[in-house]
């Protein structure tokens, strides 16, 4: 970068293009073309998605698949999934199809709360204040009426709000930690205005509290915003049969397989480096069903990593077990998800990736996104303890690496022939098209 910009967000679209162009590459016409090659032809449309964030110039494709035969507490599902890397789509499919034929999945939402924090600074007696919280504690509630009278007539709302002590931690650090219910949206909006409003009734409350000194008068309220933490919105989903049902063309000793898996999972419960990639792996499904549904896939990200790491150590978010011949593969995850407000009424795929899961609430939204990770996992495990993961990994990827040596259609034809029989990988396809052109 050679200049710094002034006013770049108040340029129009086409000079923050031609800006980007001219500061940025040798050929700025080229530049400029792949940037419009990507922009939707309906221009109403384009538009749409320009005013979904700022300063945008183009829209950046990601495909999304579909991974179907998913039998979830006996209904089948077709789940959308919005991901650019290989085999991941192929991998669900597989697990659907697979456990499809013994008994399907089974998912429960065991709690759906969801949390915010004030974080205050109070200068005074511990005790002083939490007798101050409980004589203003309804007024946080008469306060909010009119941000949640809505939300009430859906059936959720404040569920409860505790002063919490700090001080050990931090000097004269306090919360109001409050619960939500926020049925069917995910709440962000609902819960930080909300927490807005307890932050306002506060401080207007300790200035007008008798028993106060005039320090302690002075609460200083530091922020107020929602937690993507939710450690009580929880899913549990599970697959389980008798250990010699897990027999399959791939799977000829069941015992030995549920073996194998179990210690791979125990060994995911215990060794943070490998959990780490376990729970990648759960991600892979789950991050693409909540793209796909225009949920928050960070907030979802960071609330399911401090959830593995709940015990003072990062470990699996699945488990698994061999009991009485029953093998049973299990995962419990918090995902605070929502099927209204957001893109989930704005953005035309999104409204399409919903339709597909048949409309569903927020709860079991919750269930087919948990579902979907299980299978992914169960597919990584399986291959792992099995085959090995880059047989069916490669054979996925192989693609990738033909449309980046731009092979023709002949060319494709000799490289599937050639890798039927020998091994794939990166290296070996490169040095099989470099002879092949040779």
């Amino acid at each position: 970068m050679n200049n710094a910009v002034s006013g770049f967000s108040k340029l129009s679209k086409e000079d923050k293009i031609s800006w980007i162009a001219n500061e940025y590459f040798s050929n700025p016409n080229e530049a400029i073309t792949t940037i419009k090659q990507y922009w939707n032809s309906d221009a109403k449309l384009q538009q749409l998605h320009d005013e979904f964030i700022e300063n945008t110039i183009t829209n950046f494709y990601l495909p999304m698949g579909i991974a179907p035969n998913f039998l979830v507490n006996g209904n089948y599902h077709s789940i959308p999934m919005v991901i650019e890397e290989s085999s991941v789509v192929a991998a669900a499919a597989k697990s659907a199809k697979y456990w499809s034929t013994r008994g399907g999945f089974k998912a429960t939402v065991l709690s759906s709360e969801k949390i915010g924090q004030v974080h205050f600074m109070y200068k005074g007696d511990a005790q002083k204040l939490e007798l101050f919280f409980q004589k203003i504690k309804p007024n946080f509630f008469t306060s909010t009426e009119s941000i949640t009278k809505n939300m009430q007539k859906r059936g959720g709302g404040i569920l409860n709000i505790e002063l919490r002590n700090k001080t050990t931690e931090l000097e004269n650090y306090y919360q109001l930690h409050a619960t939500f219910e926020t049925k069917d949206s995910m709440g962000a909006n609902f819960i930080n205005s909300c927490l807005e409003q307890f932050a306002t009734t506060l401080k207007e409350e300790a200035f007008d509290y008798d028993a106060f000194s005039t320090e302690e008068k002075n609460i200083e309220v530091v922020m107020s915003i929602l937690s993507n933490y939710v450690p009580n919105c929880i899913v549990r989903a599970e697959v389980s049969c008798k250990v010699d049902e897990l027999a399959d063309k791939k799977i000829d000793n069941p015992l030995q397989f549920a073996q194998k898996f179990v210690q791979a999972v125990k060994i995911a419960e215990i060794e943070p480096f490998r959990a780490v990639t376990h729970n990648k792996g759960i991600m892979n499904g789950i991050d693409a069903v909540v793209l796909a549904t225009g949920n928050d896939f960070r907030a979802v990200e960071a609330g399911i990593h401090a959830y593995a790491s709940k015990n003072g150590s990062y470990s699996s978010l699945s488990h698994a077990k061999i009991e009485d011949g029953i093998f049973t593969f299990w995962m419990e995850i918090p995902l605070a998800l929502g099927t209204v407000g957001g893109l989930t009424s704005l953005h035309p795929l999104v409204k399409m990736a919903l339709e597909i899961l048949g409309k569903p609430s927020a709860h079991e939204l919750m269930q087919l996104v948990a579902v979907t990770g299980l299978a992914q996992n169960f597919a990584a495990l399986r291959s792992l303890t099995t085959t090995g993961i880059q047989e069916g990994h490669m054979k996925m990827h192989i693609n990738n690496i033909l449309n980046q040596y731009q092979a023709t259609d002949d060319e494709r034809k000799l490289i599937a022939t050639h890798f039927e029989t020998n091994t794939i990988s990166h290296s070996a396809v490169v040095d099989f098209i470099q002879k092949m052109r040779n």
